[in-house]
């Protein structure tokens, strides 16, 4: 049991499973944003667990990845979050299929089934949300899924609660074989504070917007300056329509106003600094059809292009 365990672990299910809950709930820290509508997540998004040795238990460390919700993609940018699926399926150790319980199979969940076949690989059956249905329809809920596919393991849970996560790191480190730490102690994801930023205020506007607005909505962090005492970050958020961005404004500026104050507080709160956060609005027609804007919001091209700039600067 002294033996170290370690591995990559990806998350994937339909839209709104919960896989960004969970991720959050097993790392500790907001790592992904979350919201009640569909196709929050467009990324990868890494979170690191380091799991402490305990009875019948080695210690280890997971990787995990979650991924955008599975569909099939009507535009570049759908595209783009199904090659990020794919993408996160490639070298992993494990896979975490996770499921809505309260959901009855469908389509949808055929299309993440085959996909699972077609990979290969130890698989894990998540159902999520049993804290919202009758204790009584799990066990042929368990029943029905097992005939689907071998899963190693079908784990209940709830991520919102936090039920059945002890569980599941134990069968998780199980799973994984002897291997290094592939992350400090005290680093929880890779992703920068410039990229959390631009998602915590896309969340904002998912929450705060209505109908299609949300999803016709990017948002680019064109300069984030960390002073002693302030954190300077100017946003551009993109839409596709003129009558997007008259909503994204709102009357007098107060759309705009209350999606930047409440992204400055959840920034100050993760970032554990003041921030001085600027807003910009700006059209670009049908973005979300366009192969070299959406790759242009990937956040590691941003980061390559900025080291780029910052050493012709130097």
């Amino acid at each position: 049991m002294s033996a170290f365990h370690s591995g990559f672990v990806s998350i994937i299910g339909r839209p709104n499973a919960g896989k960004s809950t969970l991720l959050n709930a097993l790392v500790g820290e907001k790592v992904a944003i979350v919201t009640h509508k569909p196709q929050t997540t467009r990324n990868r998004i890494l979170g690191v667990v380091n799991v402490k040795a305990a009875k019948g238990r080695p210690a280890g460390q997971i990787v995990l990845l979650d991924t955008p919700g599975v569909h099939k993609p009507d535009s570049q940018l759908g595209k783009r979050m199904m090659q990020e699926v794919y993408d996160a399926l490639e070298g992993r150790d494990l896979i975490l299929l996770i499921v809505d319980a309260t959901q009855r199979f469908g389509g949808g969940d055929e299309f993440v089934l085959d996909l699972i076949k077609r990979t290969g690989g130890k698989v894990f059956l998540l159902l999520n949300k049993i804290d919202l249905i009758p204790k009584e329809k799990l066990l042929p809920l368990l029943e029905d899924w097992s005939k689907r596919h071998s899963f190693a393991e079908i784990i209940p849970i709830s991520a919102h609660k936090k039920s059945g996560l002890d569980r599941l790191l134990q069968a998780v480190i199980a799973a994984l074989p002897q291997g290094p730490r592939y992350f400090s102690r005290d680093q929880y994801t890779d992703q920068p504070e410039r990229f959390l930023a631009a998602e915590i205020i896309r969340e904002k506007i998912l929450v705060a917007a209505a109908e299609e607005v949300p999803y016709a909505s990017a948002v680019v962090i064109e300069e984030f300056r960390e002073e002693p005492r302030l954190t300077r970050i100017t946003a551009t958020i993109f839409c596709e329509r003129e009558g997007q961005k008259a909503i994204l404004i709102g009357k007098r500026g107060e759309m705009l106003k209350r999606i930047g104050t409440s992204s400055r507080l959840e920034m100050e709160r993760i970032f554990g600094a003041k921030v001085f956060l600027q807003l910009f609005v700006k059209v670009v027609p049908d973005w979300r059809s366009s192969r070299r804007f959406v790759e242009d919001l990937d956040w590691r091209k941003q980061l390559e292009e900025l080291s780029v700039k910052q050493s012709r600067e130097e």
